[in-house]
């Protein structure tokens, strides 16, 4: 009978961010890989990741990363025949595809993977041998992806910058418009032409219309059509 496995090591990390959405959005973001296992808490979302099982079919080599309200916590297997530090590596990789995939709900500073990844490449600077040697391509091209992330979101945050004073102005203009449009349409025709009609018995039988367009603050135009009006119906006589 084949001797069992020996039990792997539990390592974890914490790295601190946000949620921006709901529990359920960031489930159903993570739900869209088939082979995750995903549970949402009334605060909180896990998804779980089973890469092998013992012989007893119990996970023997696996993650979970819990994504709640102020961090992401990460807690996975180590198995004897791998590296620490590779473990590590592949299980951030992994945690950045995911991070990618629930970016719309769960915000973390690209800043903060950036240390945790400057930190772990030192760290195979430090304890690696030239066997570890190809593996400084794949750290190379992981850190170069973090910084253009990086980057992608400091011009994103620059452009909703932009987008939100733009918005703002425009319903600055919009609220000014609306009001204008308010003045204009705020006196009902029976009103203006009683107030002509007042306006003409107070000025000796004249009138300039200008000067009746700006003190009520209405369209010249306007004025004259109610004035024709006024004179159509027998309110008002024209003399030459």
């Amino acid at each position: 009978m084949p001797e069992p496995a020996a039990a792997p090591k539990v390592d974890g990390l914490r790295i601190e961010g946000r949620m921006v959405g709901k529990p359920e959005e960031i489930a159903s973001a993570l739900r869209t890989i088939s082979f995750l296992r995903v549970a949402k808490e009334k605060s909180s979302v896990s998804a779980a990741y089973v890469e092998s099982r013992d012989m007893s079919k119990n996970p023997y080599s696996f993650s979970v990363i819990k994504f709640d309200k102020e961090a992401v916590e990460i807690v996975y297997t180590i198995p004897p025949s791998l590296s620490p530090t590779r473990r590590r590596i592949d299980i951030l990789r992994y945690a950045l595809n995911l991070f990618t995939l629930v970016g719309d709900y769960y915000q973390i500073d690209p800043k903060l993977l950036l240390q945790l990844l400057e930190q772990t490449v030192k760290e195979i600077e430090d304890f690696s041998t030239n066997d570890y040697r190809q593996l400084y391509v794949s750290y190379d091209t992981l850190k170069r992806e973090v910084d253009t992330l990086r980057r992608n979101y400091a011009l994103l945050r620059k452009q909703v910058a932009g987008l939100t004073r733009e918005n703002y102005d425009l319903k600055n203009d919009n609220d000014e418009l609306r009001l204008d449009i308010e003045k204009l349409q705020g006196m009902s025709d029976g009103a203006l032409k009683t107030k002509l009609q007042e306006w003409i018995i107070d000025h000796g039988g004249d009138i300039n219309i200008p000067d009746f367009s700006r003190f009520h603050r209405v369209p010249e135009a306007r004025v004259e059509q109610l004035l024709d009006d006024l004179v159509k119906g027998g309110f008002l006589e024209m003399v030459q």
